[in-house]
């Protein structure tokens, strides 16, 4: 069960400590600038937290299995980070933004799981877009 719950938890505190980082990059700082320090850091940790899950492990053994899929990961992480990032200056609520998007996104996700995975839209699914959508009009209601 733990293995199953704790990327879970991984996902929802980092996203929140990721969300109020977003918000908190300074209004006058450039965003691409941002982005470098961001980057930086994240490689940086991510070449520790290799070597140390990966005690005699070989980084350029690991890119040698090199596809397409980790090169668009690091082109949508970066329309992720800017997007939320240019979307807090503009004056989104935290509270807000987050569920605006992750509304949109699961309705996404439907469809893209059906076409390119064959995955089933159950009456359930279509429940809960339908929710999703109801939700995202209270939420922007004003």
């Amino acid at each position: 069960m733990l293995n199953y719950v704790w990327p879970v938890l991984l996902v929802v505190i980092s996203n929140v400590v990721y969300q109020i980082c977003a918000k908190g990059v300074p209004k006058d700082m450039d965003v691409m600038a941002s982005m470098t320090v961001t980057y930086l850091v994240g490689a940086v940790c991510s070449g520790i937290m290799f070597f140390i899950m990966n005690r005699n492990g070989n980084l350029i053994h690991e890119y040698n299995k090199l596809n397409a899929a980790p090169v668009l990961l690091g082109i949508s992480v970066v329309g992720l980070e800017v997007g939320f990032i240019y979307a807090y200056k503009t004056g989104w609520p935290v509270s807000t933004l987050s569920t605006v998007q992750s509304a949109f996104l699961a309705l996404a996700l439907i469809i893209v799981g059906s076409l390119l995975y064959k995955e089933e839209i159950s009456l359930n699914k279509v429940i809960g877009i339908v929710i999703c959508l109801i939700g995202l009009y209270f939420i922007n209601k004003k």
